[in-house]
C-alpha cells in the first residue's frame, strides 16, 4: 500500500467524521409551561424551587388542575347550598371532590378579598397567625397556590410575570385587583404569606399537622376574617379535640375524625358543609353566634328578618404532599331568608331548626343558638 493511497484512505475517513457530527439531530427542546405567563422573555438558570427550598418539577407532586379559560367571575353567581336535613345529627358526613374545585370563585369576588385586606390591616393578630412549625406548611401552600393552583385554574383572573424583560423572577399578579406577589417569598415570612394568601383568596383556612411522636393533629397556622362564633387566634397551637371542646357530642366523632386525617391522600380531596342561623349580615361574626354552657340568655321575640342570614360553610380537606399537613378551607356563603322562602324551603328549613333538638347531638339547640331566636325565625320561614 503506497503512503498516497494511505494519505487519501484517512482523509476519506475524517470527512466521513465531519459529515455525521453535522449532520447529528438537535437535542428536543423543553415544552414549554402551560401556566400564563405575561413575559415570554424570562430564563432561569437553575430549576424551580418552593419557598421552602424544595425544588419544582413541572407537576411531578401536584394534582391535575383542570384550567377555566373563559371563566367570568364577575358573571357568576354564588353556589346555592341547601344542607338542610330534618333532624340534626353529628356526622362528618364526607363527601368527594375533586383538586380543581379547591377554590370557587365567583360574583362576590372582588368585594370580599378587599373586604379581607382591611380587616387583615386592622385585626391582623386575630386573623392569621402562625407556630414555628407551621412555617414550612404555610411556604408550601403559598406555592402552590399562587405559583400552579390559580394561574392554572383561573386564567382569566391569575397569571405568573415577570418585572422586566431581562428579570430571571416570575411574580403572581392579580389581574381583579392589581395586586403582585413574590413566588418564593424568604421561608421566614409566613405573615407576608398569610396575609398574601388572604387578600387572594376569599377561602379561610386552617393548616394542621400531626404531632412528631404520632399523637393528634394541631393548628400550626391559619388565615381567617370569616369567623363563625369563634376566635381563631385561639385555635393557633391547639389540637383537634381542643379546637373543638365547645362542640357538643363532639366525642361521638373526634376520633373518628382523627383517624381520618391520619389516612387522607395526597391528591384525594374532600368536602362537607356547615350551616347556622345568624340576626345580622356580618361575614367577620367571631361572637354572638354560638351559646356556651352555663351562658345565660333569653329568647328574642322580635327578629329583623332582612338582617337574618342562613349561613353555609363549604369545606375542604386536602393533604400538601412534601409537609404532609391537612389543609382545612372553606367558604362562606350567606342567603337572606327570603331566599331561602324564594326556593320553597322555608318549611323544611324551620323543620331543621326544631330538628336540632333531636338527633344524636341535641345540645346543638342551644349551642347553634335556637333557643334564642328559633322561635321568631321558625315562625316567619312557615308563614
Amino acid at each position: 500500500m503506497t503512503p498516497i493511497f494511505i494519505l487519501l484512505l484517512l482523509a476519506s475517513l475524517i470527512a466521513a467524521t465531519i459529515t455525521r457530527r453535522r449532520r447529528r439531530p438537535s437535542p428536543p427542546q423543553q415544552p414549554k409551561s402551560a401556566l400564563p405567563v405575561d413575559s415570554g422573555d424570562a430564563k432561569s438558570s437553575s430549576p424551580a424551587k418552593d419557598c421552602g427550598g424544595h425544588e419544582r418539577k413541572g407537576n411531578d407532586y401536584e394534582p391535575v388542575i383542570e384550567p377555566l379559560k373563559d371563566f367570568k367571575w364577575n358573571t357568576t353567581p354564588p353556589l346555592k347550598l341547601r344542607p338542610i336535613k330534618s333532624t340534626y345529627n353529628i356526622t362528618m358526613a364526607i363527601q368527594s371532590s375533586v383538586p380543581s374545585d379547591l377554590i370557587i370563585m365567583d360574583s362576590n369576588y372582588h368585594n370580599r378579598v378587599m373586604g379581607r385586606r382591611n380587616l387583615i390591616e386592622e385585626r391582623q393578630s386575630a386573623v392569621m397567625g402562625a407556630i414555628p412549625s407551621g412555617h414550612a406548611a404555610v411556604c408550601e401552600l403559598y406555592s402552590y397556590l399562587l405559583g400552579t393552583y390559580l394561574p392554572t385554574r383561573y386564567p382569566t383572573m391569575f397569571c405568573l410575570t415577570s418585572p422586566s424583560p431581562k428579570s430571571s423572577q416570575l411574580l403572581f399578579s392579580n389581574r381583579v385587583t392589581g395586586r403582585f406577589h413574590p413566588l418564593i417569598p424568604a421561608p421566614t415570612e409566613a405573615s407576608s404569606m398569610l396575609r398574601a394568601l388572604g387578600e387572594t383568596v376569599e377561602d379561610d383556612m386552617f393548616l394542621l399537622l400531626r404531632d412528631p411522636d404520632g399523637g393528634e393533629h394541631r393548628a400550626v397556622a391559619f388565615v381567617c376574617c370569616h369567623p363563625s362564633g369563634f376566635d381563631p387566634s385561639e385555635k393557633l397551637g391547639k389540637r383537634l379535640a381542643e379546637i373543638h371542646a365547645p362542640v357538643p357530642a363532639y366525642d361521638k366523632i373526634g376520633a373518628s375524625m382523627e383517624r381520618y386525617f391520619s389516612r387522607l391522600e395526597v391528591g384525594k380531596s374532600v368536602k362537607r358543609m356547615n350551616w347556622a342561623i345568624q340576626t345580622h349580615p356580618n361575614l367577620y361574626a367571631p361572637s354572638g353566634i354560638h351559646v356556651h354552657d352555663g351562658e345565660k340568655v333569653e329568647e328574642t321575640q322580635n327578629i329583623d328578618i332582612e338582617k337574618a342570614r342562613f349561613r353555609v360553610e363549604l369545606q375542604t380537606l386536602t393533604r400538601l404532599p412534601k409537609t404532609q399537613a391537612i389543609l382545612f378551607s372553606f367558604k362562606t356563603y350567606l342567603y337572606t331568608l327570603d331566599e331561602i322562602k324564594a326556593d320553597g324551603l322555608g318549611p323544611q328549613l324551620a323543620e331543621a331548626i326544631e330538628g336540632l333538638k333531636a338527633g344524636n347531638a341535641p345540645g346543638m339547640w342551644v349551642y347553634k343558638g335556637g333557643v334564642k331566636w328559633g322561635k321568631a325565625v321558625c315562625a316567619y320561614l312557615k308563614a
